[in-house]
């Protein structure tokens, strides 16, 4: 974790000593999450939990088509089940750190994709070690700037970390969000 660490401030710092230009905004919108993996495959009919995401983004341009852009953003994830006859909900709080690489193909649309760490910061689950508090995921997805102010964006984070702790021995399990967004530009 610490070499993933090292290379994403890397690689911030050369973005930003390379980039061309500089932007900062806001964002937020829905996400609609799940949990895959063995962990929860015997505890019935999982489905999904729509929640939100809001946080703060920036974007380097390195060329007239190519650009970085690290995010710094809360987001409400988990999923929810059936088992028997009740539903059950499981809620968990990240702080997510996406680092995307972005092209323009078009003006003013992009496709962007990137690693994803978040640090989980709160959950709905007693047992504190249940959790790993750190998730590792990959994000890929597509933005468009409607002008120089607001952008809209549609993004899968797919997880690759086990996200349950040393306590659980039933399996591996991993976040899956998609997110849709809109954000301002300052």
């Amino acid at each position: 974790m610490k070499k993933l660490g090292f290379l994403l401030t890397a690689l911030f710092a050369l973005t930003i000593g390379h980039a061309q230009d500089f932007g900062i905004g806001v964002k937020g919108g829905i996400n609609v999450a799940s949990i895959g993996g063995s962990a929860y495959s015997g505890l019935g009919s999982l489905g999904t939990k729509v929640s939100f995401h809001l946080g703060g983004v920036a974007e380097f341009s390195i060329s007239e088509k190519m650009a970085v852009q690290p995010e710094l953003l809360f987001s409400s994830q988990g999923t929810n089940w059936s088992y028997g006859t009740g539903d059950n909900n499981l809620n968990l709080d990240y702080i997510n750190l996406p680092i995307l690489g972005k092209y323009y193909f078009l003006e003013g649309l992009s496709a962007e994709a990137g690693p994803l760490v978040g640090f989980l910061i709160a959950t709905n689950e007693d047992d504190d070690d249940r959790f790993n508090k750190l998730d590792v995921a990959f994000a890929i997805g597509a933005s468009y700037k409607l002008n120089d102010h607001i952008f809209f964006s549609l993004r899968y984070n797919k997880g690759i970390a086990n996200i349950n702790g040393d306590s659980y021995t039933g399996g591996n399990s991993q976040n899956n969000v998609f997110q849709l967004s809109a954000g301002y530009a300052f």
